[in-house]
């Protein structure tokens, strides 16, 4: 049987020296698990908050629970069950846009996390999260009280897991912070992340069976790579070394709602590299979220792919709110947009490294957006093309009810991170990893890129090792790709299953 170094150097010849080849095979190329009518999808996040606020608005005068019928169809949802602690998993029935199918660990059993340690990264000890999150089986993990749980590193998080922070104040700081790496249908709920900073080249449990050899971290906040069916919903973020949310190398079908970000600089990335094609399959809803004190700019910045940006209230950015390169979609519905007083920085936008003669077909559109302070939106594309055609059917609710919507956006029941200082990781600048310029280092630039992701994956209890001539091979091969073949990614790897 022919042996995987020899598999392996195959590929790489071929990739080598046929790129155009394998280029022209897969150039129409993306993800399995896209939605195949994105705006369908944004047709149905309208009509949801629309019956939210009708609904509100009919029983304005008899309601008496103020944390239920907001009009917020996320809180609405949960929030009016008086007994919702005993049916926590209702939660999972809750999720709009792209990320409504994330079941997270719906159907599982509880598991409490009673333990705020995280001692040890390969055999991690029972009753705390790190144990909880690798386990295989479908999990809804909830905590004993209040917390703060502070990483060695990266704390990676396998399949059908929901982490509900709801009832208690559960903080998430230290090395790493949060990795989702080739996974599906998570759910975190009501934590706090912040204070994370670069983490690793140890070995790390992901599973009960695997251990594997992960290299620096970038000290994001929470890192969502090559995973799908993921929302993230009423957390606070802030002061992280990198981003506050990234996601990027195919990854889709992702909701990011009712959050509260602060204190950042690169505050959210979607999309790898602008090479990269399989991002073209990426889909993400930005909805009810806060973006607030001491943010900069990325909120988001977007690589290709589809991006919903819907009822956000946007009160201060010092570069731009709204970023993108590589032609992505971005549909801008019902936002409201306070501009800062530097005006040289009232744009909301920005297209990143391109000429105008590039971008002026980029479909960047706004409906029903609030600009104050002198904000304004620089729209591109044919504005009502088939791209937007059954998103527009039905008109965005307005960002007059911005406040409404997005009132408990963040950890509830918490108060909000309202410190001035800018942090980088509780660390000085010099401690983390940096770029020539002296800023933390950029997503963009991969660093420890391959050996963080195929380091060596060794079975349970092992210890790390120096790569084999397999991995090295592999690390070039993945190498090779990803800068010229974008989302032939995944091509060599399936031939190895």
């Amino acid at each position: 049987m022919l042996s995987n170094t020899f598999i392996l150097s195959f590929f790489f010849i071929i990739f080598l020296f046929s790129p155009h080849i394998i280029t022209a095979t897969f150039n129409n190329l993306t993800l399995p698990h896209q939605h195949p009518f994105p705006e369908s999808v944004v047709q149905d996040v309208k009509r949801r908050v629309n019956e939210s606020i009708s609904r509100r608005q009919i029983l304005d005068n008899t309601v008496t629970n103020s944390q239920c019928l907001t009009g917020n169809p996320i809180d609405d949802c949960w929030r009016c069950d008086p007994n919702w602690v005993n049916n926590r998993q209702q939660l999972a029935d809750c999720a709009i846009g792209f990320g409504h199918g994330a079941v997270g660990g719906k159907g599982g059993r509880y598991y409490l996390v009673s333990d705020p340690s995280d001692i040890d990264t390969v055999n991690p000890t029972p009753g705390t999260l790190r144990h909880a999150v690798i386990q295989e089986e479908p999990l809804w993990i909830t905590f004993a009280g209040d917390m703060i749980i502070t990483l060695t590193h990266e704390l990676m998080i396998n399949n059908f897991k929901t982490i509900d922070g709801r009832g208690v104040n559960v903080q998430v700081t230290g090395g790493g912070c949060i990795t989702l790496q080739y996974v599906t249908n998570v759910i975190i709920h009501n934590i706090h992340v912040y204070n994370c900073v670069p983490s690793g080249n140890s070995n790390i449990r992901q599973s009960p069976t695997q251990v594997g050899w992960r290299g620096l971290s970038d000290g994001d906040g929470i890192s969502i790579y090559s995973s799908r069916n993921i929302w993230i919903d009423h957390c606070a973020l802030s002061h992280c070394t990198d981003g506050l949310i990234d996601a990027i190398m195919g990854s889709t079908a992702i909701t990011i709602s009712n959050s509260y970000f602060t204190h950042h600089d690169k505050v959210m990335l979607l999309g790898h590299d602008d090479r990269y094609v399989a991002d073209v399959g990426m889909q993400v809803t930005i909805a009810f979220n806060h973006f607030g004190q001491g943010l900069v700019q990325r909120m988001p910045r977007c690589r290709r792919g589809y991006i919903h940006v819907v009822n956000n209230d946007f009160t201060e950015w010092q570069m731009y709110a709204i970023g993108g390169s590589a032609n992505p979609t971005i549909n801008s519905q019902g936002n409201r947009f306070t501009a800062p007083e530097d005006p040289n920085a009232k744009e909301v936008t920005k297209r990143v490294d391109v000429d105008e003669r590039d971008w002026t077909q980029w479909n960047w559109r706004t409906e029903g957006d609030q600009m104050v302070n002198g904000a304004y939106f620089v729209p591109s594309g044919d504005g009502i093309s088939n791209q937007y055609a059954l998103a527009s059917s039905m008109e965005p609710k307005s960002a007059f009810y911005i406040d409404q919507l997005t009132t408990n956006a963040g950890v509830i029941g918490v108060a909000r991170d309202t410190s001035v200082a800018m942090s980088y990781g509780g660390r000085t600048r010099t401690t983390v990893g940096t770029n020539r310029n002296g800023g933390a280092r950029r997503k963009e630039d991969d660093g420890d890129f391959l050996e963080k992701v195929f380091g060596s994956i060794a079975s349970a209890g092992s210890s790390s090792s120096p790569p084999s001539t397999t991995t090295i091979l592999l690390s070039l091969l993945i190498l090779y790709i990803t800068t010229n073949n974008g989302g032939l990614l995944t091509f060599p790897l399936l031939l190895l299953r």
